[in-house]
């Protein structure tokens, strides 16, 4: 590997881990782990036992819920084994190459004091003015929501505007599928500029404030820019979508993730939500179409009793 390009086009290229249907974000949240590493003490070698709390942690925030204990804790396992050999060395503690057919166990790699580090040309590759905030977006926009970028960077300790000494413009691979223009504009208005969950309207001036079109099926995941698969929503319950905190029944009723906590009497205020109905869009708009939100509930959801992944 030998130019920021190929780096772009290997993370563009790597297999998008499904588990039972569901997507699997855990490999990009253990290189963005890794980027924040090589951030905070310039190199990214890091053995099994130091990463597997903080990363599956990651996981567990912003991937899909699992409900046993031992496997939340040990959801690092599997991109720690499986993250592609092409950017990952990953060794025992005899120096001997792990496999990408090794166990996903926790138990098993720390037995063996597993260890790996991004490969020495990514790491070259990443010192790069400007090369490692390019690399953080690439995942980051490839692989999550954009109301969760900002959450992500400050999990891993990544501030991407510090990082971006010089721009840097993604190979075609890379790049962002291009939003529609108006999207935004058309569900606002056929919410009538208020937040779907809550109704806040609030504006300054003629400009909405603080309110927001989100997409029910991210759009990094293929979901179109339509009304169809859109909700008007304030920024916090639109944060709160993305998070899998919110969730939606068929029938368009308000779920509220059994696994959210809260002590104030304005967190608690969310729970008063659950069983809600959701806001229709003005006559004449199409109705939030019910692939999408079935796609949100398997996907983003946190319900317990789904798949371990």
């Amino acid at each position: 590997m030998k130019s920021h390009d190929e780096l772009l086009g290997a993370l563009s290229g790597m297999r998008r881990a499904r588990i039972g249907g569901r997507r699997a974000p855990h490999k990009p949240l253990l290189v963005l782990w890794l980027l924040g590493r090589f951030v905070a003490t310039g190199s990214t070698a890091v053995t099994y036992a130091e990463a597997e709390e903080p990363v599956s942690r990651l996981i567990n925030d912003f991937g899909p819920a699992v409900t046993s204990r031992s496997r939340a804790r040990e959801r690092a396992a599997m991109p720690f084994v499986h993250l592609e050999r092409s950017l990952w060395d990953l060794r025992d503690r005899d120096g001997s190459a792990i496999g990408p057919d090794a166990p996903e166990r926790g138990n098993w790699l720390r037995t063996r004091a597993a260890h790996g580090r991004l490969r020495g040309e990514v790491e070259q590759l990443l010192s790069a003015p400007g090369a490692l905030a390019a690399t953080a977006r690439l995942l980051l926009e490839q692989h999550f929501t954009p109301a969760l970028e900002p959450i992500i960077c400050n999990a891993v300790g990544l501030d991407l505007a510090e990082l971006d000494d010089d721009a840097f413009c993604l190979p075609a691979q890379g790049k962002r599928r291009a939003r529609r223009a108006g999207f935004a504009e058309e569900v606002l208005r056929a919410y009538a500029y208020a937040c779907a969950v809550c109704g806040y309207d609030g504006a300054l001036g003629r400009n909405p404030a603080g309110l927001e079109a989100a997409h029910v099926q991210w759009h990094t995941h293929a979901g179109p820019d339509e009304v169809r698969n859109g909700l008007a929503l304030c920024s916090l319950h639109h944060t709160l979508l993305d998070l899998g905190v919110l969730g939606l029944l068929p029938d368009l009723r308000i779920q509220v993730s059994p696994l959210y906590v809260a002590r104030s009497a304005a967190g608690q205020a969310i729970d008063a939500l659950h069983d809600q109905p959701l806001a229709k869009p003005r006559p004449g708009q199409p109705a939030l179409d019910v692939r999408f939100v079935v796609w949100h509930g398997r996907q983003v959801f946190k319900r317990p009793g789904a798949q371990a992944a």
